[in-house]
C-alpha cells in the first residue's frame, strides 16, 4: 500500500488555475500507473488524466483535455494537475490514486487501489 497525500485545492473564478499536488509516501516509479479522479455531487466518480510512471506516457479525458497536464517529480514522489482554464464544470472534489495489484478500479490499463483523502476544487461563474 502506499499513502497519498493531495494539496492544492481551492476557489476560483472561471478561466483560472490551480495546481494540485499529490505526495506518496514511496517511489512513483514503483508504482504502474499514477491519476487523478474527480467526483461531483450527485455524479460518479471520473477519470480526469492518468500517467505511467516509467515511461511519461499520459491520458486525460476529453473533457479536460488541453486544459489539464499531469507531471511526476520522481525526486519529490509527487504527482501534480496542472488545471488551466477552470470552468464551473470542473467543480469537484479531486482524488490522487496509484496504481496496484489487488484489483480495484480499472482505466485503461492501470488498476488504481489507493486513494488519497481528496482535495476540493470549486469553479465560479
Amino acid at each position: 500500500q502506499v499513502q497519498l497525500v493531495e494539496s492544492g485545492g481551492g476557489s476560483v473564478q472561471a478561466g483560472g488555475s490551480l495546481r494540485l499536488s499529490c505526495a506518496a509516501s514511496r517511489p512513483t516509479y514503483s508504482m504502474k500507473c499514477m491519476g487523478w479522479f474527480r467526483q461531483a455531487p450527485g455524479k460518479e466518480r471520473e477519470g480526469v488524466a492518468r500517467i505511467v510512471t516509467r515511461d511519461g506516457a499520459t491520458y486525460y479525458a476529453d473533457s479536460v483535455k488541453g486544459r489539464f497536464t499531469i507531471s511526476q517529480d520522481n525526486a519529490k514522489n509527487t504527482v501534480y494537475l496542472q488545471m488551466n482554464s477552470l470552468k464551473p464544470e470542473d467543480t469537484a472534489m479531486y482524488y490522487c490514486a496509484a496504481d496496484g495489484p489487488y484489483g480495484g478500479t480499472w482505466w485503461g490499463g492501470c488498476t488504481f487501489d489507493d486513494w488519497g483523502q481528496g482535495t476540493q476544487v470549486t469553479v465560479s461563474s
